[in-house]
């Protein structure tokens, strides 16, 4: 029986240390492995958010293209045709257009002439080529160009959004599935402790309680896996949905992280906050809205002046009165300006002005904002690496306190229940030094995106 109990001590040593290698046996299962480099990939490829960002950047240069349009010429035709719904009288009395030698008085006697009911019209063709308003149009279009930046900017700050949350989902999903797989291994040595407990209690000499208390602690465990499975399940719905395929996706992810040790790279925080500064996309986007609202402010005072276009008209009319020409043309220049507007423009000039000082102070307050979450995530990735440091602590403790434990049983000096507890004790140590790490990679992954790296 003593060789028995032994033996059953040492399938739980060898489940503990079979249980440090990810997921080799289950691994198998999935027909898919997905690294996290293809899943950012994919993500940023069919995320519809990313998508839909993109979109709004293309939509950009087509309204500065559509605005640089109106620099040139414009051309417009009008008609207007009509049905005259009663006819009028025209009267020219004797001599109206004068009285001439040899010929008399024009016309020679009181003439009226009654206006045609039939349909009539009149088509009007203009070209027009804007002069003064061209410096207005010129602000408009570089109002329109930094608009096309922000969509860039914004742009960017999606897709760092979208990496992060692709990164943060899939370490989940490692802690997750290694989380699950040592709960499966919780079971099974449950399960061989209530087979053994179970023929101790035939051979009187274990309790039925602590056959009772094996089982209570198989039921918990198998409840926890069931529980992690369908987290896990969650989570890579949630993945697909990132990566904008199929959510009902099967697909198993990959360990690619430093499993015995790992080091955070010096960083010197005042560099970090310089890179911030420098590569968000927020500020970018809030330095650009400075400058559009000055070019906006600009581009109102320009209205003040007059609008000055150079024009060419022509005009033709059909079935209207012979006294009336059938085409006219003319070249000029047409002008156009709000002598008196009760001050409308100079409050809108005033508006405009605000506004450049609330885009001042938007960009202020971003800085300060970026500054702080560098800071923030830099504490906290520091306290990830000292995590690491005492989980490593603790892992290499419970190490030893198992080979301890199995020294001591050899030679009767304890019994089976604290080997088993001494290996559970490393399998929790186990679990916690890979909660350890994945917290580090999830705490930099954030600072990556606090810096405003792109990947």
């Amino acid at each position: 029986m003593k060789n028995l109990a032994i033996g059953l001590a040492l399938t739980a040593i060898f489940i503990c240390c079979a249980s440090r290698t990810f997921g080799q046996q289950q691994g198998t299962s999935f027909p898919e492995i997905l690294t996290l480099e293809q899943a950012i990939k994919l993500a940023l490829q069919n995320n519809r958010s990313a998508k839909n960002a993109r979109l709004e950047a293309e939509k950009a240069d087509d309204k500065v293209a559509a605005l640089r349009t109106r620099r040139l010429p414009s051309f417009k035709v009008s008609s207007l045709i009509s049905q005259p719904l009663s006819s009028f009288d025209t009267n020219f009395d004797k001599g109206v257009f004068g009285t001439y030698p040899g010929i008399g008085p024009v016309p020679a006697d009181d003439t009226v002439i009654t206006s045609s009911t039939d349909p009539t019209a009149l088509v009007v063709a203009q070209i027009t080529q804007p002069l003064t308003q061209l410096r207005r149009i010129g602000l408009q279009i570089k109002q329109q160009e930094l608009a096309r930046e922000i969509s860039a900017a914004d742009l960017r700050t999606t897709e760092q959004t979208i990496v992060n949350e692709v990164k943060r989902t899939y370490y989940a999903i490692l802690q997750t599935h290694e989380a699950a797989r040592a709960a499966e291994e919780s079971v099974k040595l449950y399960r061989e402790l209530d087979r053994v407990t179970g023929e101790y209690v035939l051979q009187q000499v274990a309790l039925k309680t602590d056959q009772m208390d094996v089982q209570t602690r198989l039921g918990r465990a198998e409840y926890e896996v069931l529980t992690l499975t369908n987290q896990l399940n969650t989570q890579k719905e949630q993945l697909n949905f990132l990566l904008g395929r199929d959510v009902t996706a099967d697909f198993t992810v990959s360990n690619g992280l430093e499993t015995v040790q790992i080091a955070m790279r010096e960083t010197d925080l005042v560099q970090a906050r310089q890179r911030a500064l420098m590569q968000r996309p927020e500020i970018r986007a809030a330095e650009l809205r400075v400058k559009q609202a000055s070019l906006d402010k600009r581009a109102k005072k320009t209205e003040l002046i007059p609008d000055v276009s150079l024009t060419f008209s022509h005009i033709s009319t059909f079935n209207y009165s012979d006294f009336v020409p059938r085409n006219t043309s003319g070249i000029g220049v047409q002008v156009e300006w709000e002598i008196f507007d009760w001050g409308r423009k100079k409050r809108e000039i005033s508006e405009k002005a605000r506004t450049v000082s609330q885009a001042d102070n938007s960009l202020s307050e971003t800085k300060g904002q970026v500054l702080m979450e560098v800071n923030s995530r830099f504490r906290h990735l520091m306290e990830t690496c000292q995590q690491i440091r005492i989980a490593t602590l603790a892992q290499t403790q419970a190490r030893a306190n198992l080979q301890t434990a199995t020294y001591k049983y050899r030679v009767e000096a304890i019994l089976l229940k604290d080997v088993l507890h001494a290996q559970t004790s490393l399998a929790d140590a186990n679990y916690e030094y890979q909660k350890a790490l994945l917290s580090f990679w999830t705490a930099k992954a954030d600072f990556e995106k606090a810096l405003g790296e792109d990947k």
